[in-house]
């Protein structure tokens, strides 16, 4: 691909990239802190708050693992992923504005479950939109695109609300800055989301109607288990499915927990956020320069290169010590972050069989990435609690990525 030329359904619905990440990066980082921090404030321990985040962000997507492919079959009927898409998109919105909208710590933790669970919903169906809007030969391309553009844009509101946050302008206090910083994220999301929500149509899509008097949620059902059933069949989908819930596993647990975890290893407020903002930035390029290797190295090849990375990452976090090594950490993460994610989300684009059932397919796809999120978050959280140190639990997750590893190296590739 020698020039930019989207067409407007890839635009938009890239653009739910920008608009969405930007609450990623809000739920990695102002909010564990803000969590923390209220935490601290009932009297506490550090190593309890982050069991009870890593507890939550479990309960989250073990709501939407068991939800996601039910509901996938369901969207895979003739207009449905649309407006599964917006329902989901709605509960988050409601329930990030909730979070600005109460100063209790256990409240806060509710709403933040909530909200990731309308957010992980929304993944759902809008992962599955990518055979609608493009081409398997441009699939590598689109699905990199909006990850890289969805870095940049995450950044612009958490600028706005790191100075919210730091400076406290307008008469705010230090909470009511951190509220204002949540609804602003808000808005930006709803804003970006509604070109995706005009503009991209459900090409792909079951026009068969359940039998009379069958329910949608009954046929949907029987329509899963069918194609649960031919996922045990096929040895690619199968085996890949099966490497991608052990190290993605890994890849979110980093991401949901790395405030958590700096914080407990002695790093301040301001070198966490600006680290991570760094972050953002440096992913940009690097996740559109990988989306370019994929066509002399295979993407294969690519995410295999960036899971033996983030096992030198959880090694690298056991033994870090200072301020500036967190900052080398984050420019790693920065690095391959973006890439096995967008990467794995196209190559099991190009995976599916018939695409048709595209929702159904990126149901089980999320499924098997929210069950592993579980394990992740919960065997931090159990090595945490044991050793009385997070370090521990950051190392647990290169079990995962190493399982993951050596099960991917036995998926056949795609591009050969």
């Amino acid at each position: 691909m020698k020039k930019l030329d989207l067409t407007r359904e890839e635009l938009s619905w890239s653009l739910y990239d920008w608009a969405s990440s930007a609450f990623t990066l809000m739920l990695s980082t102002v909010i564990p802190i803000y969590l923390k921090n209220m935490g601290d404030a009932a009297g506490l321990r550090s190593a309890q708050t982050t069991s009870h985040w890593a507890v939550t962000q479990s309960i989250a997507t073990l709501l939407v693992a068991i939800m996601a492919p039910v509901l996938g079959a369901m969207a895979d009927r003739r207009g449905k992923k649309k407006l599964f898409f917006c329902g989901f998109l709605a509960l988050a919105l409601l329930f990030s504005c909730a979070l600005a909208g109460t100063n209790s710590y256990y409240l806060l933790l509710v709403f933040s479950l909530v909200a990731s669970i309308g957010y992980a919903g929304t993944n759902i169906f809008y992962d599955a939109f990518i055979v609608d809007v493009t081409s398997d030969e441009r699939m590598d391309f689109i699905s990199s695109f909006g990850y890289a553009i969805g870095y940049i844009g995450s950044c612009i509101p958490f600028i706005a609300g790191i100075l919210l946050i730091n400076f406290t302008p307008f008469g705010l206090s230090a909470t009511g800055a951190v509220k204002a910083a949540l609804l602003i994220n808000v808005a930006w999301w709803l804003v970006f989301s509604i070109p995706l929500i005009k503009n991209v149509r459900q090409k792909y899509q079951l026009r068969t109607e359940s039998q009379r008097g069958e329910s949608l949620f009954l046929s949907s059902f029987k329509k899963t288990w069918s194609t649960l059933k031919v996922i045990f069949q096929d040895k690619t989908i199968g085996l890949f499915l099966l490497s991608y819930f052990f190290y993605i596993d890994g890849v979110d647990t980093i991401i949901k927990m790395s405030t958590s975890f700096g914080k407990d290893v002695g790093i301040g407020d301001n070198s966490l956020l600006l680290a991570l903002l760094m972050t953002q930035i440096i992913a940009f390029p690097a996740v559109l320069i990988c989306a370019k290797l994929v066509r002399r190295f295979s993407s294969k090849k690519i995410i295999l290169t960036a899971i033996v990375v983030y096992i030198g990452i959880t090694v690298f976090g056991f033994v870090m010590q200072h301020a500036w090594q967190f900052w080398v950490l984050a420019v790693f993460v920065a690095v391959v972050q973006g890439t096995i994610q967008a990467l794995s989300r196209s190559y099991f684009g190009k995976l599916i069989p018939n695409k048709e059932n595209a929702n159904e397919y990126f149901g089980f796809y999320n499924i098997f990435g929210k069950y592993a999120s579980i394990f992740g978050t919960a065997l931090m959280a159990l090595f945490t609690t044991l050793t009385g140190s997070s370090r521990y639990g950051v190392l647990s997750v290169a079990l995962l990525f190493i399982a993951g590893f050596f099960l991917f190296i036995k998926v056949p590739d795609v591009e050969k």
